[in-house]
C-alpha cells in the first residue's frame, strides 16, 4: 500500500486555544461567518444566473469555450479548402496474365505424326501466360490548386510512375488529364497543371513562423480511396532530418515539420492547414512503426517551385559544389578545428570528392578540409545549414562566402551555377 502524505495534525495533550466553544467571541465570529456564507451564496448563485441563465451553464461555458471556438474554426476550414484539395490517380497499361497448361515437350507433341509414338504428351504443367493488357489504376495521391488556372503542387513521388498517365479528381466527382510541368530534383515535390479555370485555391502561409504544439489539419486521399479525408492534430517537432523510402529507392528530407495529424498511404501531397486557414505544409511521409507520426514539407519550398514555374518553366536549383558535414563538438574535437560551428568541407564517400571538380566552388578556390563558417552574410550552424542558405539564393548570384582554413579567415566570391 502507498504511503500518501497526510494533514498536519494538532499536538497532543491539553493546550489554550482561542477557539474554544465557550469562548463568546467564537460564537460571534461563527454567527458572523454562517451570514455571510448564506448571503454570499444567494448572491453568487443569482449573479449566475442572471450572467448565464444556470450556475452549471456559467462554469461550462468557461471551461468549454475555447474547444468550441477551435472545432468551429476546424468546421470552417474544412469546408472552404475541401473544394481546392484533388485526389491524383496514376494509370497505366498492365499486362493481363492468364494460367495454362503447357507441355514440356512443346512442337514434339504438337506434331500429329510424332505425337501418337510419343506417350508424354498427356503431361502438362501451370504456367503464367501473358494474354495482352489492359487499362488500370496503379498509385493514387493528393494534390492542391494553387492558381484558379489549374496549377497544382503534389509530391514528386505521386507522380513518378513510369509509363504512367494521370487524372485529377476535383471535389465535386469532375475529373481532369494531367500534365506534369515539372518534378523538383531536390524536394519531394511537383507541379501539375489542369486545363480548368475559376478553380478555388488554397491560401499558402508561412512556414517559418511554425510553433510546437501549433493546431494544424491533414486533407487528403486517405488510402486512395476516402478523398478529402480531414484529421487534425498539432506540429510535434520542426526541422527534423529522416530518409524517406519507397520500393527500392529512398531519399533524405531535412528540414521538415513533424506532425500528429493522421497521414495515411494517399495523402501524400496534400496540405496541412493552420487554424488561419493557411497552408502551411504539404504532407509526404509517415513513420510506419510509430502511432501518429507523420513529416510534412514546409510551404516556403513550395513557393519557390511556382515562382520558378512561373518565370522560368522549370524548377531550378542553385549548385556551389562541395561535400561537408556541419561542425559539431565531435566532428571538431577528431579533427582538430579551430572553429565550434560552420560547414566542415570533407569526402562523403570514397570516391566522391569533397570538392566537385570545374564547380563554382572549385573556380573560387575552397578546398578540402576548409570550414566554411559564413555564407551571403549569415553565419553556419545547425540551425542555418549551408544548404539552406544556398537555396535562398538564385542561379547567377555572386555569393560572399568566409572560410576558416588551418585557422586563418578568408573570403571569396563565389558565382552559383545551376544544379544539373
Amino acid at each position: 500500500m502507498e504511503d500518501y502524505p497526510e494533514y498536519d495534525q494538532p499536538a497532543e495533550g491539553p493546550h489554550e486555544t482561542i477557539f474554544d466553544s465557550k469562548n463568546p467571541l467564537v460564537k460571534v465570529i461563527a454567527l458572523s461567518a454562517v451570514i455571510s456564507a448564506l448571503v454570499g451564496g444567494v448572491f453568487g448563485f443569482y449573479a449566475a444566473r442572471l450572467s448565464t441563465g444556470t450556475g452549471d451553464t456559467f462554469i461550462s461555458n468557461i471551461t468549454h469555450s475555447r474547444y468550441a471556438d477551435e472545432s468551429s474554426a476546424v468546421s470552417a476550414i474544412v469546408k472552404d479548402y475541401s473544394p481546392a484539395v484533388v485526389s491524383i490517380v496514376a494509370s497505366k497499361d498492365v499486362p493481363v496474365i492468364e494460367q495454362q497448361f503447357i507441355s514440356p515437350f512443346g512442337d514434339l507433341c504438337n506434331d500429329p505424326n510424332l505425337r501418337q509414338w510419343f506417350g508424354g504428351c498427356d503431361l502438362a504443367f501451370p504456367q503464367n501466360v501473358q494474354k495482352g493488357t489492359k487499362r488500370q489504376d496503379v498509385a493514387a495521391g493528393t494534390g492542391f490548386i494553387v492558381r484558379a488556372d489549374g496549377l497544382i503542387i503534389t509530391n514528386r513521388h505521386v507522380v513518378d510512375v513510369e509509363g504512367a498517365d494521370y487524372t485529377v479528381i476535383l471535389n465535386n466527382g469532375t475529373k481532369y488529364p494531367a500534365q506534369v510541368l515539372a518534378r523538383d530534383p531536390i524536394q519531394d515535390l511537383a507541379v501539375v497543371q489542369i486545363k480548368a479555370t475559376n478553380l478555388p485555391v488554397v491560401k499558402l502561409g508561412n512556414s517559418d513562423n511554425l510553433a510546437v504544439g501549433q493546431t494544424v489539419i491533414a486533407i487528403g486521399n486517405a488510402l486512395g480511396q476516402f478523398s478529402n479525408t480531414v484529421s487534425k492534430g498539432i506540429i510535434s517537432g520542426l526541422a527534423r532530418t529522416i530518409t524517406a523510402s519507397e520500393g527500392n529507392s529512398s531519399e533524405q528530407l531535412e528540414r521538415v515539420i513533424q506532425t500528429d495529424a493522421a497521414i495515411n498511404p494517399g495523402n501524400s501531397g496534400g496540405p496541412l492547414i493552420n487554424l488561419d486557414g493557411e497552408v502551411v505544409g504539404v504532407n509526404t511521409a509517415i513513420a510506419s512503426n510509430a502511432q501518429s507520426v507523420g513529416f510534412t514539407l514546409p510551404v516556403n519550398r513550395v513557393k519557390k517551385d511556382i515562382h520558378d514555374i512561373e518565370t522560368l518553366g522549370k524548377i531550378t536549383y542553385p549548385f556551389l559544389g562541395v561535400q561537408y558535414v556541419l561542425v559539431t563538438p565531435d566532428i571538431q574535437q577528431k579533427n582538430k578545428l579551430t572553429v565550434d560551428h560552420g560547414a566542415f568541407v570533407t569526402k562523403s564517400g570514397v570516391t566522391s570528392p569533397a570538392v566537385v571538380a570545374d564547380s563554382p566552388a572549385a573556380k573560387a578556390g575552397i578546398q578540402e578540409n576548409d570550414v566554411i563558417i559564413e555564407a551571403a552574410g549569415q553565419t553556419v550552424d545547425q540551425n542555418h545549414p549551408l544548404s539552406d542558405i544556398i537555396q535562398s539564393k538564385e542561379v547567377g548570384d555572386i555569393v560572399s562566402i568566409k572560410l576558416n582554413r588551418a585557422g586563418k579567415e578568408l573570403t571569396v566570391q563565389v558565382t552559383l551555377t545551376e544544379k544539373k
